[in-house]
């Protein structure tokens, strides 16, 4: 009984990865690969109990625009999102013993 228990899972799980590989690749003819997005929220902020600031980012330039019960307006446009870095952890910081 656990060898077709084992079987089963086996199968199930390839199946998995290959449902996984046509979403992310497609299959050409009839699967299309899954197009990047261009149109993303970076954040949400709400200034009242009715209205929201969103900061929407479209093609690597951001806007932040005010949505409430009225409709939606533009706060300002253009911005260009400040650079990232990769967050460094001091070895005392994280509790690590040299």
């Amino acid at each position: 009984m656990a060898r077709y228990l084992g079987a089963l899972i086996l199968v199930l799980g390839l199946l998995g990865c290959a449902w996984l590989a046509t979403r992310k690749y497609g299959v050409p003819g009839l699967i299309q690969a899954k197009a990047t997005r261009r149109l993303s929220i970076s954040e949400t902020l709400m200034v009242g109990p009715r209205h929201k600031l969103l900061l929407i980012k479209r093609d690597g330039v951001e806007h932040l625009v005010l949505m409430g019960p009225q409709g939606a307006s533009v706060v300002e446009n253009g911005i260009v999102p400040p650079a990232t870095e990769p967050i460094r952890v001091q070895a005392q910081e994280a509790g690590a013993v040299a």
